[in-house]
């Protein structure tokens, strides 16, 4: 993880440039400005947490490089942040596997370039959001769960577009 500094006393207002890392193994999320941890929380997971998320209901949360493609300041879990799982990259090994169509494929290779929500319809799952909701233990179906009063706070610095990296 590049980072140069750790700076817990920065302001969110002061935040331009964000990136967020989520540590499954460790239970936290942290918010980087320009290489600098200016936040650092602690999540809940789903309940099958280790290893990538392979298909719709397996409790996992998924690996790799991400984006913010949804905001959503009313969801059903408090606030919400929506990532691009699935990936062009777990589309393409789900359709190398047959577990996918071309057509679920397309689908989702163009939600990607569009920066919106992929279709969470198919085998591979979807709809993998970060939301409030608490923390306290891996209780989501592979969503990356914050306290409310932590998921107000990513939710102001936060935009569409902004890089999460999830790692196991």
């Amino acid at each position: 993880m590049p980072y140069c500094a750790v700076d817990f006393n920065f302001p969110l207002s002061a935040v331009s440039n964000p990136s967020l890392y989520v540590l499954k193994k460790d239970r936290r999320l942290l918010v980087l400005n320009d290489g600098v941890i200016v936040r650092d929380y602690k999540i809940g997971l789903g309940p099958n947490p280790s290893g990538d998320k392979l298909f719709q209901g397996d409790g996992r949360t998924p690996e790799g490089e991400f984006f913010i493609c949804k905001k959503n300041a009313s969801s059903k879990f408090y606030k919400s942040l929506g990532l691009n799982y699935p990936s062009p990259k777990h589309a393409w090994e789900a359709l190398n596997m047959g577990i996918i169509s071309p057509g679920d494929y397309k689908n989702i290779v163009k939600a990607n370039e569009n920066m919106t929500l992929p279709p969470y319809n198919t085998k591979l799952g979807g709809a993998i959001f970060i939301h409030g909701g608490g923390n306290r233990f891996d209780w989501t179906e592979g969503c990356i769960a914050l306290n409310n009063s932590s998921m107000d706070e990513l939710f102001k610095v936060i935009r569409v577009g902004t890089p999460v990296k999830v790692l196991p």
